[in-house]
């Protein structure tokens, strides 16, 4: 069996995997906490990914998604991102769920909290909750309006699965919040998905 038809059935039992949770438990913290435990078993299979089929992305962007996996109604989406440089996202939310692991390297989240009950339209305070490092073996769950950050450093090759309720392209509802002018406003998919 070659590599790619290694992982194509490899991510197949996964999102079957992934699907049956969903289904039984809905879409809960405990319930991301299990479809964690199925991803953390695919990115432990690090040969399923090698270097010279998933390439980081061209100069002068930080990351190069892979998409893995999408159903035909745009649910159950796995991407591979690929990164070497340094990336720092603004804080921001999927309104979907959300799991991240790692096959390669360190992904840093800061996990936000609103502060007050802000209701003015384009504003919103936030403080860090917590902090996740997610590296092999390990990853963050996020519920649809949990916000997060992401942070890499490091010339060192990084990896990491993304798994999403809905696909990137159809998140339509996305917002990024400006931390120091407390504000939130649409935030645009991903640029460069292959």
């Amino acid at each position: 069996m070659s590599v790619a038809e290694a992982r194509a059935t490899a991510v197949a039992e996964t999102i079957a995997a992934v699907r049956k949770i969903e289904a039984a438990q809905g879409v809960t913290r405990a319930a991301l906490e299990a479809i964690r435990a199925e991803l953390i078993k695919l990115g432990d299979q690090t040969d399923l990914f090698p270097h010279a089929e998933y390439t980081p992305p061209e100069s002068g962007r930080d990351s190069q998604l892979y998409l893995l996996s999408e159903d035909d109604d745009h649910r159950f989406t796995l991407y591979l991102n690929c990164g070497t440089d340094e990336k720092n996202t603004p804080p921001h939310n999927h309104k979907t769920w959300a799991v991240v692991v790692g096959v390669r390297g360190d992904e840093h989240n800061r996990i936000y909290q609103r502060v007050g009950e802000d209701t003015a339209a384009g504003k919103a305070e936030l403080r860090v909750a917590r902090e996740i490092t997610v590296r092999p073996g390990a990853g963050v769950c996020l519920m649809p309006d949990d916000i997060h950050s992401i942070h890499m450093s490091g010339t060192d090759v990084k990896m990491h699965l993304h798994l999403y309720g809905t696909a990137i392209p159809h998140q339509t509802e996305r917002q990024k919040f400006d931390l120091e002018a407390g504000t939130v406003e649409h935030f645009e998919a991903h640029p460069s998905i292959r």
